[in-house]
């Protein structure tokens, strides 16, 4: 898988040989054919694997467990940390938006495996608006969206950026200010036209009103 992914990386797929991968891999290639039925059934498994890495390290995260703010702020940083670590995630995602989702579209697994992320942040956007840290009527999808693609613009688009604005976009201090910068910028949009903290026992008033109504 490794080398499938090395290969797949640096050539896309239509320039990827599976002669290539199964030497680099020291294996037999009539053996990738049983496992994977084919080139393509290999790179659609090279992608699922890199959706997978993501969400179950994700999951990892326990987004529930934690204030809507630290959970967003958790998320966020993940996230940008992940896509840095993973140069395979951001080409193979490239290089499949570039075929317009051809191979990813007969995959069953990742957009399940997606589900229990746009649940968790849900779940923090409920409670942050709950809590009045959150503004009202945030779409857990295009927040997602506009995570991802602020952790991976300056990575997909390094050395155009660099050139342009004459600044070297890998380096770790310029990373580290981009991180922190990602971070607040997702989190003042949050908080901005959020109703102001609530106390306990005004969030929880409407709900005992709800028990009396039911019961009544």
């Amino acid at each position: 898988m490794h080398a499938a992914m090395s290969e797949f990386c640096r050539k896309g797929y239509d320039g990827a040989r599976t002669a290539v991968i199964a030497r680099r891999a020291s294996c037999n290639i009539r053996m990738i054919y049983h496992y994977y039925g084919s080139k393509e059934g290999l790179y659609l498994a090279a992608l699922e694997r890199v959706y997978a890495q993501i969400r179950t390290e994700e999951a990892q995260l326990d987004l529930q467990r934690m204030s809507p703010i630290e959970g967003i702020s958790a998320l966020v940083e993940f996230t940008f940390d992940h896509m840095a670590a993973h140069e395979e995630f951001v080409r193979l995602a490239t290089i499949e938006n570039i075929q317009h989702g051809r191979y990813l579209k007969k995959s069953k697994a990742v957009p399940q495996q997606t589900q229990p992320l746009i649940k968790s942040i849900s779940g923090l956007l409920h409670r942050g608006q709950l809590q009045g840290v959150f503004r009202p009527n945030v779409d857990p999808v295009q927040l997602y969206v506009s995570i991802l693609a602020l952790s991976l613009t300056h990575l997909s688009n390094r050395y155009t950026l660099s050139i342009t604005y004459q600044q070297d976009m890998g380096n770790p201090g310029w990373l580290a200010k981009r991180r922190e910068h990602v971070r607040q910028l997702v989190l003042s949009y949050l908080q901005a036209d959020a109703a102001g903290p609530k106390s306990a026992a005004s969030v929880q008033a409407p709900m005992m009103l709800q028990r009396s109504a039911v019961r009544g």
